[in-house]
């Protein structure tokens, strides 16, 4: 949502709504004067208000914009060396485990050699 047509329509339904006040109010002139100046200030207030809030959130994504450019290339940069130091880490382990599996294979071979040699003698 743009602030800028808000802005605009905000104060058209501000503006109705004192013309529609002015003309439907029994109030004499000076009461009326003193409502329409009342509610002048309190709707300058309240613009204020609004624009600082506005402001606010545009500081505010701003911040968070800036933090993501800054945060999600070190995270991405510490993921990378988390993968890269588990694979240092499991390249040993794996090696062991290829190794003990070609024995576990000889074994087998040996066994069945033997067990094929039992039955024949």
């Amino acid at each position: 949502m743009r602030a800028k047509p808000f802005l605009i329509g905000l104060t058209a339904g501000v503006i109705a709504g004192i013309t529609t006040a002015i003309f439907t109010t029994p109030q004499t002139g000076n009461q009326l004067r003193m409502n329409i100046a009342t509610t002048s200030k309190n709707l300058k207030t309240t613009m204020s208000q609004l624009n600082n809030q506005i402001n606010d959130i545009k500081n505010g994504i701003s911040t968070l914009t800036n933090e993501v450019k800054i945060t999600i290339p070190q995270i991405l940069f510490d993921v990378k060396n988390s993968i890269s130091q588990f694979t240092q880490d499991v390249q040993p382990s794996s090696q062991n485990l290829k190794e003990e599996l070609e024995q576990l294979q000889k074994s087998l071979s040996e066994i069945e050699n033997n067990l094929s040699q039992i039955k024949k003698g």
